[in-house]
């Protein structure tokens, strides 16, 4: 075989190899979450309960793509304990996740409109 045959070969796979690569960096505008974009993700959901003693809360959520998690009842830490004197069962809000220092945590979170 030529070795410029083989060359323009390896050359011409080597090249579609790096598309699906390019492509998949670029989601910026499509809802898909890419590092950062993650942390910013706000989730609808509904306050359950409240522990002021161990500074938890107990939410019903929709899908935390941050954290690979379906919608789901579950509790988290939060951030700022003063939150909880904000909240009460029943409470839609809109919140961010995300795992700090191990723990599931909310680190943001507004009243759903």
């Amino acid at each position: 075989m030529d070795n410029k045959f083989i060359a323009a070969a390896l050359i011409a796979f080597a090249s579609q190899l790096g598309l699906p690569a390019y492509a998949s960096g670029d989601h910026a505008g499509h809802g898909i979450a890419q590092g950062g974009a993650a942390e910013k993700q706000m989730i609808d959901g509904q306050v359950k309960k409240i522990d002021k003693a161990t500074g938890k809360i107990t939410l019903s959520h929709g899908p935390l793509t941050n954290l690979n998690m379906p919608a789901m009842t579950m509790v988290f830490k939060v951030s700022n304990a003063a939150w909880l004197e904000q909240l009460k069962s029943g409470d839609k809000i809109r919140f961010m996740a995300d795992t700090v220092n191990g723990a599931l945590t909310l680190v943001h979170f507004e009243a759903a409109k």
